[in-house]
């Protein structure tokens, strides 16, 4: 066939095309033969010359389309209304097909003469001027389904739609209806306009969906209205779950995807949103006798619901509040701290799970629980009084890392620290916790009374990842100083050796730095060394001078252990007790009876401070007195003292924290806040160097926070100090701005 343009005579060559193009559009058997010389003569009409004749065979075809579905459209009407639906959806699947074949076989018109017509995508997104779809031409086969929108759906749409209603209610109402020949029409309506590079939907949305959502809402509307009527809550629930689920498996039976998430939200809204007054009237009782699948549905039912879910996480954080509050507020007895932190861990593991399962780990939840936990860990039975729980958390940490703590695996040591800082991270004073934790643990160093220095370390470097370097410094300092303590004792006793001088007993030291420990160097009692021990401590003080010039050694004797041995009794006994004991029981080897003055000017402690290491004796029975132990008491050495074991431990003088030794853990705090706040002040004025007065306040309790909550009126005292320190000014046109000193 020669590709060449040459004359063509337009009646015979449609009255051809024409035939098949019938059995095109209706799917009928056309060879490949024809359908090849159908294809040259839209070629030909194409390039026909004198004048192409592409707009005469666009304007023939698409008279034959009109003329073609006006047939269909009143075989369709001549249906009775239980087969219409039938016949539009027959019609419909051969017409859609056949529109397919039929743009192909008009491809080269819709490629030559159409789309040289048509705006481009450009054109249509971001043209600047107004377009009008409907003047321009349409390749054939957008024509066609044009076609059947303007003479077939346009015309019954009404009708169609009433029908495809009334076939969706029997179906709710479990009737048998069609289903392909139903989501067959409904796609038409979406189908017939897919061509479209914009609202494409358009046509079924306000032809159908918008009648079917309308309706959807009606029907839920009053079968909500019954169901309530007839339920109790719980079961109202699972109907409207039930219900749902019916529904959303019926949209994607009958509808478009795009329509799934309308009808369900419809539905929702209907038997939810409408009825959230009733729903949420039975949260409390649920919560409060926690009926976990009522809770479960409950928050399936009100999550998709703008504000549903509110007042249900408003009761669960005040339930659980309620739980912890009771947890904190039932301690008493000895064993208080273990008490509060296993308390607080069973309420907050117990509503981990219960939101875990229940919930779905839902974000409002999970900061509710916080909340709640936050709330009942920092609780004060007086608000004049420091809470109490970062010193309670403290001595349960001692507790579980003390030697004493006994049938303990070391896997059971790690899961109770890791939820030891389950408790840390709600505490709102954790500088409070710091302080109290490393006086503890210097004891524990200094006694040697450490279960195991691998646990320690998990500990302290589990408050390092929930606070930081800066929390744990000083801590990290102080396992520092034992292992430095270790090698300068090696040293000594070396220098010792070369030096062949003999001490007469064994003697060990730890140099700790003041810095780093809790260990108040003000009010140490008076004590003079006995005289067995002048010769070691006089040593080492000149061995730690030599190594070290110019540093300060502050001995203190009141941390200290000996061991001594009882060699005056039938039996030969190894007895670990307090250096001060130690010195009052020496005094006993050069006489078996002395008076409290005499113990007194030998051992120059004073008279509060002896009392209560004779006191420590006495009840150990190896001294004997006349009543209890005062400045009046004369004291012997008990000669017919006996113990089974042959190795044992006087407990030193209890030393309970007296109302002044907590007076001094608090002002240590506070001035750790206030240098922390300066500090805080500091950096934020020198980045911003001009900022008003309150969103400084603001600042600083955001970089706090984290520690402590910081006092307005201790932050507003720091500001003074620092303008006194002339870090800061007041700016000389306003009073509540501050400049930062350069």
């Amino acid at each position: 066939m020669s590709l060449r343009p040459r004359r063509v005579d337009f009646d015979t060559t449609w009255s051809t095309l024409l035939e098949t193009v019938k059995g095109v559009i209706t799917c009928g058997s056309v060879a490949r033969s024809t359908w090849n010389d159908r294809f040259s003569d839209v070629y030909a009409l194409c390039v026909a010359c004198p004048e192409p004749l592409g707009d005469r065979l666009y304007q023939e075809t698409k008279a034959f389309l009109e003329k073609h579905v006006d047939t269909l459209h009143k075989r369709v009407v001549d249906c009775n209304e239980e087969n219409l639906l039938t016949a539009y959806q027959k019609h419909w699947e051969q017409y859609s097909k056949g529109s397919a074949y039929l743009n192909q076989l008009y491809g080269y018109l819709n490629s030559t003469f159409i789309k040289k017509q048509k705006y481009s995508d450009a054109d249509i997104n971001y043209g600047g001027y107004a377009i009008e779809l409907t003047d321009q031409m349409m390749e054939v086969g957008e024509l066609a389904l044009d076609t059947w929108k303007k003479f077939m759906i346009e015309p019954l749409k009404d009708q169609t739609i009433s029908l495809i209603l009334s076939d969706v209610h029997k179906d709710r109402n479990n009737s048998c209806v069609n289903q392909t020949v139903l989501h067959g029409v409904i796609n038409s309506f979406v189908e017939v306009e897919e061509y479209k590079k914009k609202h494409s939907l358009q046509l079924y949305e306000e032809v159908f969906e918008q009648q079917f959502i309308s309706q959807t809402g009606a029907f839920y509307r009053h079968e909500a209205a019954k169901l309530k009527d007839e339920c109790t809550c719980s079961e109202y629930m699972d109907k409207v779950i039930k219900k749902l689920q019916e529904e959303d498996f019926r949209s994607r039976k009958f509808l478009h995807p795009s329509s799934y998430n309308k009808v369900t939200h419809e539905c929702q809204e209907r038997m939810v949103g409408d009825h959230l007054f009733f729903l949420h009237g039975e949260c409390h009782d649920m919560v409060k006798t926690e009926l976990l699948q009522d809770l479960e549905n409950m928050y399936t039912l009100l999550k998709p619901i703008h504000n549903g879910l509110q007042h249900l996480v408003s009761e669960v954080e005040s339930h659980i509040k309620a739980m912890g509050l009771d947890a904190v507020k039932r301690l008493k007895g000895d064993n208080v701290p273990n008490q509060f932190v296993e308390g607080m861990l069973q309420v907050h593991s117990k509503y981990t799970e219960l939101i875990r399962r229940v919930f779905k780990n839902d974000q409002l939840f999970v900061g509710a629980l916080d909340k709640a936990c936050a709330t009942a860990i920092n609780y004060k039975s007086n608000q004049k009084m420091p809470c109490r729980s970062p010193e309670l958390l403290a001595k349960y940490c001692d507790n579980l890392l003390k030697k004493s703590s006994k049938g303990t695996s070391e896997s059971e040591l790690d899961e109770k620290l890791a939820s030891c800082i389950t408790v840390f991270k709600y505490l709102d004073d954790k500088d409070v916790y710091q302080r109290h934790y490393s006086r503890l643990l210097a004891k524990r160093l200094i006694h040697g009374q450490t279960a195991s220095m691998d646990a320690e370390e998990l500990m302290i470097n589990k408050l390092k990842q929930a606070c930081g370097y800066e929390f744990t410094n000083k801590l990290h300092r102080m396992f520092t100083d034992m292992s430095v303590s270790s090698g300068l004792q090696d040293e000594f006793h070396t220098a010792l050796k070369k030096a062949n001088t003999d001490l007469g007993l064994n003697f060990s030291i730890l140099v700790l730095q003041a810095g780093a420990w809790p260990l108040g160097q003000s009010n140490l009692p008076t004590f003079a060394i006995p005289q067995e021990l002048e010769l070691s401590v006089k040593e080492f003080d000149q061995f730690y001078n030599r190594k070290y010039n110019g540093r300060k050694l502050t001995w203190m004797h009141g941390l200290c252990t000996a061991e001594l041995k009882l060699n005056y009794l039938k039996k030969t006994y190894l007895v670990t007790m307090g250096s001060f004991q130690m010195a009052v029981l020496l005094l006993f080897n050069s006489s078996l009876r002395l008076s409290h003055s005499e113990i007194r000017d030998h051992t120059h402690l004073g008279d509060k401070e002896l009392v209560k290491q004779l006191q420590s004796l006495v009840e150990a029975k190896l001294l004997n007195t006349e009543g209890d132990p005062s400045e009046q008491s004369t004291f012997e050495l008990n000669m017919s003292y006996v113990n089974k074991r042959t190795k044992f431990k006087i407990t030193a003088a209890v030393q309970k924290e007296s109302v002044q030794e907590m007076e001094q853990t608090r002002s240590a705090v506070d001035e750790d806040r206030k240098m922390y706040i300066q500090a805080a002040i500091v950096r934020i004025m020198k980045a911003r160097k001009l900022l008003k007065h309150n969103l400084l306040i603001q600042e600083v309790i955001s970089q706090a926070k984290s520690r402590f909550g910081p006092n307005i009126a201790m932050i507003k005292k720091c500001i003074e100090a620092l303008i006194d320190k002339q870090y800061l000014e007041r700016t000389q046109n306003s009073t509540d701005e501050y400049s930062y000193v350069a």
